[in-house]
């Protein structure tokens, strides 16, 4: 190739950068944790063979559904939609000032700021099964303890979300406000909330969603709901009930979540 072919046609630059240290880093320990577990969960042709044969009996066993019990099961079903939707009320309900503790522009001293995000966190971090055991062992088997545990997650899931909006919000309204000689309190209420009120609208939306999902693992540590039912025919080797049980989670878990994604169109 000529020169004057090598200058018009310049070498392409590289498509990827080498990476870094801690890239490498980062690489090689989700590589060795992989490795890891996939070595101890013990995968083999013959579990494999062995498991898809155990859910054919499964299947076998619970053709067709048992509906002998429905009037039961709903009733459990409704006492899984009550613990979710009190125990998302007060979780919202709480996440409100733990949101205005958390954003920057609500709560301008760093220490309050941090400590809120630190508990905040820490409720988001234990799992809503480990609250449930917490609570069951405080306050005994039953809703109680499933809307305890509920109140817990949905604090630590909403605050983080609703603390991120009000710091999104347009500082306009909040400058008109503090201009005309408005508190802090008045700002909080007359412009920051409105400002912010269709998100929040939205993710304690979705809080509820996710609620009726956890309300439904969280019997079955005792926490009350359809999740005993569930527990107990599977323990029973009812298989023909469990399926029924599941289906009625199943058409309520989806209504439920169609219902809020019409409401979500709605407000948003």
């Amino acid at each position: 190739m000529s020169q004057s072919d090598a200058s018009s046609n310049p070498a392409m630059p590289p498509r990827f950068r080498s990476p870094g240290v801690f890239a490498w880093v980062v690489l090689i320990g989700f590589a060795a944790f992989f490795i890891q577990g996939f070595l101890s969960a013990e995968v083999s042709w013959d579990r494999l063979g062995q498991g898809v044969s155990n859910m054919g009996t499964f299947f076998a066993q619970a053709f067709p559904p048992d509906f002998s019990r429905i009037e039961n099961i709903l009733y459990a079903m409704l006492e899984t939609l009550n613990m979710a939707i009190v125990g998302v009320f007060f979780g919202v309900i709480l996440s409100v000032p733990f949101a205005l503790l958390c954003s920057r522009n609500t709560c301008p001293n760093g220490m309050i700021r941090n400590t809120a995000r630190l508990i905040v966190s820490t409720l988001r971090t234990v799992p809503d099964l480990i609250w449930a055991l917490i609570f069951v062992v405080a306050v005994g088997l039953g809703p109680l303890a499933g809307i305890l545990a509920i109140v817990m997650d949905t604090i630590g899931f909403c605050a983080r979300f609703f603390s991120e909006r009000i710091e999104e919000i347009r500082p306009g309204p909040s400058e008109a406000l503090t201009s005309t000689g408005a508190g802090k309190t008045s700002v909080i209420f007359g412009a920051i909330m409105p400002e912010s009120m269709a998100s929040l609208t939205a993710t304690s939306l979705y809080s509820v969603e996710k609620a009726i999902r956890s309300a439904v693992v969280l019997g079955l540590v005792g926490a009350g709901g359809i999740g005993v039912e569930l527990s107990t025919a599977m323990r029973m080797f009812r298989f023909d009930q469990a399926l029924t049980i599941i289906l009625v989670i199943l058409v309520v878990v989806i209504a439920c979540e169609q219902i809020s994604s019409a409401i979500r169109k709605r407000i948003i």
